[in-house]
Order: C-alpha cells, then sequence, then structure tokens
C-alpha cells in the first residue's frame, strides 16, 4: 500500500524531489525527511547554493560548456593544449571528459543528431566549432560522443563536416571497464570493445 502523506507541504516537496534524476518517491521521502529534521539555517544554505546555480552559472560563448565567468576558464587557460579540441554531447559530458586527465579544449554541441526528434545539424553547435577551426590553431578533433545510434551518427556527420578542413578527426574508444572480466560483458560492449580496438 502507498505511503499517504498527510502534510500538504512535504507532499510537495516529496513531488518537487521526485523529478529530480534518478530520485523515486522513496528515495525525495527520505530527502525530504531529512530537510524535515535539519537545522534551519542548513535548509536555507542548501536552497541558497540551488538558486545560484541557475543565478550564476550560464554558457560559454566559444566552448558552450558552463560557466560564471565568459569566456570560461578552460578557454582562458594558457596551460591548456590548444591543439586537440574534445567535441562533447553536453555540458555535463565536460566534467566526465575532464576527470579522466584530458587537457585540451572543448566543444559542447548542445546534443546529438536525432531525425526522429528533429534534432539536425542546425539545432547543434557545428557552424560555431567551424569559426574556431578555421583559426589554424587545432590539429586533431576528438569525438567523444555517447556510444549510441545518436552518438555515432553525430560522429560521423562530425567527420565528414571536417574532412574538407584536413583535420584529424578520432573517435573515443568504447569497451570493456578496466579490471572487468571478458566473459560478463554483454555482446552490445564486446562489440563497441571489438571495434575499437588499437595497434600495441
Amino acid at each position: 500500500m502507498p505511503q499517504r502523506i498527510t502534510s500538504p507541504a512535504l507532499e510537495e516537496a516529496v513531488k518537487r524531489l521526485a523529478k529530480m534524476p534518478g530520485i523515486g518517491k522513496k528515495a525525495a521521502m527520505r530527502m525530504a525527511v531529512y530537510l524535515l529534521e535539519t537545522a534551519p539555517e542548513e535548509v536555507d544554505a542548501l536552497a541558497e547554493a540551488i538558486r545560484n546555480v541557475k543565478r550564476s552559472i550560464g554558457v560559454c560563448s566559444i566552448c558552450g560548456n558552463w560557466t560564471e565567468v565568459d569566456p570560461c576558464v578552460i578557454c582562458e587557460s594558457p596551460l591548456r593544449d590548444r591543439s586537440t579540441i574534445c567535441v562533447v554531447e553536453t555540458p555535463a559530458d565536460v566534467l566526465a571528459v575532464e576527470n579522466s586527465g584530458f587537457r585540451g579544449l572543448y566543444h559542447v554541441l548542445g546534443g546529438a543528431l536525432s531525425p526522429l526528434d528533429e534534432i539536425g545539424p542546425e539545432q547543434l553547435r557545428f557552424r560555431e566549432l567551424v569559426a574556431r577551426l578555421r583559426q589554424g590553431q587545432v590539429q586533431e578533433i576528438i569525438a567523444a560522443t555517447n556510444p549510441t545510434a545518436e552518438g555515432d551518427a553525430t560522429a560521423m556527420y562530425l567527420s565528414r563536416l571536417l574532412e574538407p578542413l584536413q583535420i584529424k578527426v578520432s573517435r573515443i574508444g568504447f569497451g570493456i571497464p578496466i579490471g572487468a572480466d571478458v566473459r560478463l560483458a554483454d555482446e552490445e560492449t564486446l562489440s563497441h570493445s571489438m571495434k575499437s580496438r588499437r595497434a600495441l
């Protein structure tokens, strides 16, 4: 039997929290109860931090990444390798790639090609990327789009688009995680691993 919430305020909090990715109603209830049991100043600080995320963070006019200053600190840093740009679908992907140790530049497309969702090249930031490449510093583009049909189509389109510019376009490898057992890998992951193989 589903749990009945007797407080309209608590019910509203649970409803809002449950809209977050990966948060179901039970997890939302635990979070709401935590907020109820936490000191008011801590709850106020959390609310202010959430408001600040929306107020303070915008999009870099060069790479399309989330930033509080424009251009972002990555685009402005003299320590970055300006000969390489990693192309990703979303700003969240920048966070993941950055944690891998990559120290080049980024370009956020704002999604992936998806004809069914009416997302074509015009809806993504391809023109801005080509404009950056015409400056002549970049030697390699790394397509770090997701290993999905849409991500693969986006990487292929990118490769064809940049062919006249004679810039190397590579695709990140996908496959079996480090330390994993080959026998436990699913067919699709193993297929990607075989296609992404490199010479030793």
